[in-house]
């Protein structure tokens, strides 16, 4: 079984109203919904570089002021050079009794909570100082496993340094407080500079929360997270204090130590900006959700696309109603063209606005007008010429060649060549003018020329690389008159059966003044085109029926024989049409008629006049 697939939809076989409307969104709605999001993107993405070049000069500011306190804690060990007693005790190697050891550890015990826990920072935890296998501590919380036994300096090569201190982080010493809080530890080891000698090292114990003071301010705004780790992501303060002692395994991936970057955090986008301590053996790290950054911006956004929305529907609801209005008139106009080609020439036009629509529908019904009224008056009077003028201007104004220009000016619509459509609306409106304004049989040939000019242009737009025409007239000849429509007959069958067998058809037309032999001046029309031609019998066909009746039955010679018959009724059978052809290269109209100026227009048609009066006499005789 077969099975044939869909037809593509065509866009030149869809309705006018659908094709304006598409045109309206292609044009209006998608660019303006484009742009509003690469204006909103442009937005947005200026915020997270502004923020992303200002919090990291914060966040480097704030750890600057972080060194800054810890080196003012500095000073603390050197407190105990100032002591006599203390440093008596520590120099006393003797062994002694336990009622003076005693003794010793409460000096040592008084000195270090009198120093450290009372005149110091509420967040020292405590202060141990260890001396020759001796222990003096004193804390302001419950502590467990300090370990420390001999007076040497534990994990000597994980110890960071500041100035003459080292730094030791939580990870390093198992030593616990009550309620297990978290802290770094300061420690200095206290030499004898008179004996240089070691003489035992201090610990001062400092709970993380002495970063809090420096780090609160940027920590007000929701939704922002900072935390302290050290170069392998030991977490050592964090905001959430859960998370402290953790290891921030993503510091691996970090593309840098100081600066911002984007990232995704639990599936969330953040803004993480880093300083790396000059001083200390770790980074401040700053996050904060591009969400809550842009905010502000997103309460923009959704309003800006609500009233993008409402303003889509509205213009959209418009470009409906207007090209409904458009429409709607060329649907009527086209179904009316199609019952005056069925020959209803009694149909009435509504004309709905004065625009060039409305101009078209009131040239033709002008032109339907004048049709009847044609009829009404020589239907009885001059049956035989009446006919052939009749029969041009049908031709003329052939029902089908208006509803193919209609078919073209829609297509034109469609992909949107407003400027085309206007000028062939123009031409139509101007050819339909010309058919019906003009009431004598001779015109100005510039006339003519313009009428012919305009069908021609109208055909250029319908076929374009395959038609093309040249008009040329002499300067002498600009003052003379032709009869009407003398050339479109000739110009359509060249048209017709030229673009029949030939991709592309070229049309000459020349108008000049010639003499005879014995003198007679005359005006030579000649039509050329580079068409299929004709063979040498039906070339001999044609120039027949060139001398029968133009009441004939239309057929493929039908426009040539009336424009042969009209010529001759008008100026008599010494002026006429020819035609050359040649089979495979082309075929020439050659039309000869008198040169008539403005002044002797009205003697030929006084002339006109008179034969109407004895066709009557006829008539009425016969009668």
């Amino acid at each position: 079984m077969i099975f044939k697939g869909k037809k593509p939809i065509q866009i030149k076989n869809l309705r006018l109203t659908t094709k304006l409307v598409t045109t309206y969104t292609l044009l209006t709605v998608l660019p303006m919904a484009f742009l509003g999001f690469i204006a909103y993107w442009q937005y947005t993405k200026s915020i997270e570089e502004e923020v992303g070049e200002y919090i990291p000069r914060l966040v480097k500011q704030v750890n600057g002021n972080i060194e800054n306190d810890i080196q003012k804690l500095e000073t603390l060990p050197d407190l105990i050079y100032n002591s006599g007693d203390v440093m008596a005790i520590l120099r006393d190697s003797q062994s002694k009794k336990k009622s003076v050891l005693l003794h010793d550890e409460y000096i040592m015990k008084s000195y270090l909570t009198r120093t450290y826990l009372n005149n110091n920072s509420s967040h020292i935890l405590g202060a141990f100082l260890v001396s020759k296998n001796r222990t003096f501590a004193s804390t302001s919380l419950h502590y467990d496993s300090f370990g420390f036994e001999d007076g040497s300096l534990p994990y000597a090569d994980d110890l960071g340094l500041l100035g003459e201190m080292q730094l030791l982080l939580p990870n390093q010493t198992n030593l616990t407080f009550e309620g297990d809080p978290s802290y770094f530890m300061l420690v200095k080891t206290i030499t004898d500079f008179d004996n240089r000698k070691n003489l035992g090292t201090l610990y001062i114990a400092i709970d993380v929360a002495f970063f809090e003071q420096s780090l609160q301010d940027l920590q007000k705004e929701e939704n922002v997270t900072m935390w302290i780790m050290n170069k392998q992501g030991k977490i050592i303060y964090h905001k959430d204090h859960s998370k402290i002692g953790t290891v921030e395994k993503g510091i691996h991936d970090y593309p840098l130590l100081n600066g911002s970057f984007r990232t995704e955090i639990d599936g969330k986008r953040n803004l993480i900006s880093i300083s790396e301590s000059n001083e200390l053996p770790w980074v401040l790290v700053h996050s904060i959700p591009i969400k809550n950054m842009t905010e502000k911006t997103d309460v923009i956004r959704n309003v800006t696309i609500f009233v993008f929305i409402l303003f889509t529907l509205i213009t959209t609801l418009i470009s409906i109603f207007f090209a409904w209005t458009v429409t709607r008139p060329l649907n009527e106009l086209g179904d009316i063209m199609k019952r005056v080609e069925k020959g209803d020439l009694l149909v009435e036009i509504p004309i709905h606005s004065k625009d060039e629509v409305g101009m078209l529908a009131n040239s033709f019904r002008s032109m339907l007008a004048e049709i009847r009224e044609l009829i009404h008056k020589n239907y009885h009077i001059e049956l035989r010429k009446k006919t052939a003028e009749l029969y041009a201007l049908q031709s003329q104004i052939n029902p089908h060649f208006m509803y193919n220009t209609l078919e073209t000016i829609g297509m034109a619509v469609e992909e949107g060549e407003s400027d085309e459509v206007v000028k062939m609306v123009t031409l139509l409106g101007r050819m339909m003018r010309f058919s019906i304004s003009n009431k004598e049989s001779l015109v100005p040939i510039n006339s003519e020329v313009q009428h012919i000019e305009d069908y021609l242009s109208i055909q250029q737009f319908r076929f374009e690389d395959r038609l093309h025409f040249m008009i040329e007239k002499g300067a002498d000849v600009v003052n003379y008159y032709i009869p009407k429509f003398v050339l479109q007959p000739i110009v359509e069958n060249s048209i017709k059966y030229g673009l029949e067998k030939r991709k592309e058809i070229d049309i000459q037309i020349h108008i000049s003044e010639e003499e005879t032999q014995t003198g007679e001046e005359y005006l030579l029309l000649i039509v050329s085109d580079n068409g299929p031609g004709m063979t040498e019998s039906k070339l001999i066909e044609l120039n027949e029926k060139l001398r029968l009746d133009p009441m004939m039955k239309r057929d493929s010679g039908f426009g040539i024989i009336n424009v042969n018959a009209r010529i001759g009724m008008m100026f008599g059978e010494q002026y006429n049409l020819q035609i050359n052809s040649e089979y495979g290269k082309g075929t020439s109209v050659i039309i000869r008629l008198p040169k008539i100026n403005a002044q002797q227009v009205s003697m030929y048609v006084q002339g006109e006049e008179k034969k109407r009066d004895d066709t009557k006499g006829q008539d009425g005789h016969c009668r």
